[in-house]
């Protein structure tokens, strides 16, 4: 008696190869030729393994092998596989947030000052591999959602531009800090290996660090005129407390540019 593990020289059976040779099967040292009928002619097809790949989380699920025959569907399966790259592969991309601005640099306007909104529309390029093939990906900022922090919110397709453009703007009607948030809308583009741009389907949304904000009240004051005044000394600015967040706009409303 010959002990050891059982084991099996067979071409697999659901393979092209599996009626084109004899099967030898052994157990331990021994081996002996497998009795019944063989076809020796060899099949003119193509012996596909197929595995799934969860582009999430990177698992492999084996499908198992077959033997796709010339002139079927399977058979034109066999060529290279293709790499596709889904909304929620867009998704997981690093795409930076963009840059928001908002009001006058020293941070701070006047109450019923207009405030000026803008950002950089760049277009962001990031390169990422699937299935062992290189992906480049393109995001595109398409639209930008602003939000005021006092209930006001505006829908633009326009990045806006700086002062003294007014093309993306609002007012704070009270005194305050607040904060103005802009998210922005991106459609995405992918190119395997080197290859033409294609779309991806639906969009990505990123929101930016948010603008902190301070609306002051000005009003007319008596000053001594014996001492000249500082054109360039600015309002004095509380620092930023609860009790000096700016309150919500009973008149918010929404807008679309």
């Amino acid at each position: 008696m010959t002990m050891g593990a059982s084991w099996s020289c067979a071409p697999t059976a659901d393979s092209c190869e599996a009626g084109s040779a004899t099967p030898l099967r052994g157990t331990g040292d021994s081996i002996y030729v497998g009795s019944g009928t063989v076809d020796a002619q060899a099949v003119e097809g193509v012996t596909q393994r197929g595995i799934r790949v969860d582009n999430q989380t990177g698992e492999r699920s084996d499908l198992g092998i077959r033997c796709a025959l010339p002139g079927t569907t399977q058979f034109a399966e066999s060529a290279p596989v293709v790499i596709t790259m889904t909304l929620s592969d867009f998704a997981r991309m690093p795409v930076v947030p963009l840059q928001a601005h908002a009001g006058p640099a020293d941070g701070w306007l006047p109450v019923n000052m207009t405030n000026v909104l803008h950002t950089n529309p760049e277009v962001q390029e990031l390169s990422t591999e699937l299935l062992g093939t290189p992906v480049a990906v393109r995001a595109t900022p398409v639209s930008y959602h602003w939000d005021l922090g006092d209930g006001n919110t505006i829908d633009t397709t326009n990045p806006g531009e700086p002062y003294p453009s007014e093309a993306v703007s609002a007012t704070y009607a009270q005194e305050g800090w607040y904060n103005v948030t802009l998210t922005t809308t991106f459609t995405g583009q992918f190119s395997v290996a080197g290859g033409p741009w294609q779309d991806i389907d639906g969009t990505i949304e990123v929101t930016s660090d948010p603008v902190p904000l301070y609306s002051k009240s000005l009003e007319s004051r008596l000053v001594n005129p014996d001492v000249p005044v500082d054109e360039d000394a600015d309002p004095w600015i509380p620092e930023r407390t609860p009790e000096t967040e700016g309150p919500p706009n009973p008149d918010a409303r929404h807008r679309t540019i």
